[in-house]
């Protein structure tokens, strides 16, 4: 019989009872229950960590996007940064050198000078053939003018100046990309029936004052009107500005929530280690989605565009330039997930996770045995490592993870850089613990 038992409930009477021993049936109905309540428990945990999972998939996209709207927004020097290459690309310098040049040349009266010229020779009675010669000047008069105008424009645009005076004017209405998103119409980034405008009223007075300098007197006729650039039409603005400004008001706690329902699926769940592995690895599908993402957009994009408005050129140099940081930190997430991946599976019991450890373990005892056997023991500090490998391990890879937390924008480098410290650290700790005595005197101390 079954020695287990459980205690009776005291006697009224205050003198307590025998206690009562468990027959083999009520042991074994007990097991069942306990069995029973475990199970449902782990499948309560289960079920649990599932949705947190489901909601952390589903918002991950969404907290990257609205990370990148928010830190655009609100953090002007990321925003002169963001715009601040749109200056120096060839496609947008050509697009402001032509249409500028276009400007002052149509308001060269080209026609009324040979015209002129032509009533002086007639007045005077030049032979026709020197008066038709004189008709014939306007073709060549107009390209002079034009190369020149050209000439004087391109200096300006590709001039270190007009690079400073680009990023100043950017600095000083930074608010305007707030207005875009809105939907206001103030600022140098202009939302307009369906179209988001770039104001370069800065450049023309820039490049009209330089060619009234240089002689040009009519190009103080330069209107004021034709001082924008289409970036993108679309009939669906307004819904992207919708969706634009809900993000913008989440855009601070979305990424956080993102996180702490990560952290909950993997802390919920019964096998811990396999949820962190699956939450990994579906937050990389969802930032590999949302590259994918990007491209089509950018696709629609340049599609949307018409040729006359911007050319495709320009017009994928101002996409890029403006979701190069959304890009980078998409692909960074991507990176960072694949080594939490691959970190959680190489803790794991699969056999190929056991032959790594196994060579690390053998190659880092090793170098660790041959500097104890050279005299370059390690004693108890080697010790101690070894004691507590484990939490060490713990304490480098949160350190490596509070290093990335901390790092401001981390890009793939940076990642690549925490990772390789990170690893260098771990062999250099397993080598010194496994230098804490030679490897005849472990072989002693393990026998005896």
């Amino acid at each position: 019989m079954n020695s287990a038992a459980t205690p009776e409930p005291p006697h009224p009477g205050g003198a307590p009872n025998a206690q009562h021993v468990m027959t083999a049936e009520e042991r074994a109905e007990y097991e069942r229950l306990r069995r029973h309540a475990a199970v449902r428990h782990r499948r309560t945990r289960r079920a649990g960590s599932s949705v947190l999972l489901l909601l952390t998939l589903v918002l991950a996209p969404p907290a990257v996007v609205a990370a990148w709207i928010q830190d655009t927004v609100s953090d002007t020097d990321r925003y002169v940064a963001t715009v601040a290459p749109l200056a120096s690309e060839p496609p947008v310098q050509d697009v402001l050198i032509n249409r500028l040049t276009d400007r002052v040349v149509e308001n060269v009266d080209v026609r009324a000078v040979t015209d002129s010229l032509v009533r002086t020779l007639q007045d005077a009675g030049a032979p026709p053939r020197v008066i038709a010669g004189a008709e014939s000047l306007e073709a060549p008069l107009r390209n002079a003018v034009r190369t020149v105008v050209d000439r004087t424009v391109t200096r300006v645009i590709t001039s270190d100046a007009f690079q400073q005076v680009w990023e100043g004017a950017n600095r000083r209405s930074h608010a305007a990309v707030v207005n875009m998103l809105t939907g206001d119409r103030e600022g140098a980034v202009e939302a307009v029936n369906g179209t988001v405008q770039l104001d370069v009223g800065a450049v023309v007075d820039q490049v009209r004052q330089r060619l009234v300098d240089a002689g040009f007197e009519k190009a103080a006729a330069i209107p004021d009107t034709d001082r924008t650039v289409t970036l993108f039409e679309t009939e669906q603005l307004g819904k992207a500005q919708d969706a634009m400004r809900l993000l913008d008001i989440v855009g601070t706690w979305l990424p956080v929530l993102t996180v702490v329902l990560a952290a909950l699926a993997v802390w919920t769940a019964p096998a811990r280690r396999v949820m962190l592995m699956i939450t990994a690895t579906g937050v990389g599908v969802m930032m590999a989605g949302l590259l994918v993402v990007l491209a089509l957009v950018r696709r629609v994009y340049l599609d949307s565009v018409p040729p006359q408005a911007l050319p495709s050129e320009a017009a994928a140099a101002v996409y890029d330039t403006f979701v190069r940081f959304l890009h980078d930190s998409t692909l960074t997430l991507l990176v960072v997930s694949v080594i939490i991946a691959l970190v959680a599976y190489l803790y794991g019991p699969g056999r190929p996770a056991r032959g790594v450890r196994t060579v690390v373990d053998r190659g880092t005892t090793a170098t660790g045995r041959a500097m104890a056997n050279a005299g370059m023991r390690t004693g108890a500090v080697g010790r101690r490592l070894a004691d507590h490998r484990r939490w060490i391990t713990g304490g480098v890879l949160a350190a490596a993870a509070l290093a990335l937390v901390l790092w401001n924008h981390p890009t793939v480098g940076a990642v690549a850089l925490v990772v390789g410290v990170a690893l260098a650290v771990l062999l250099l700790l397993a080598v010194l613990a496994s230098a804490a005595q030679p490897a005849d005197r472990a072989g002693q101390r393990a026998v005896s």
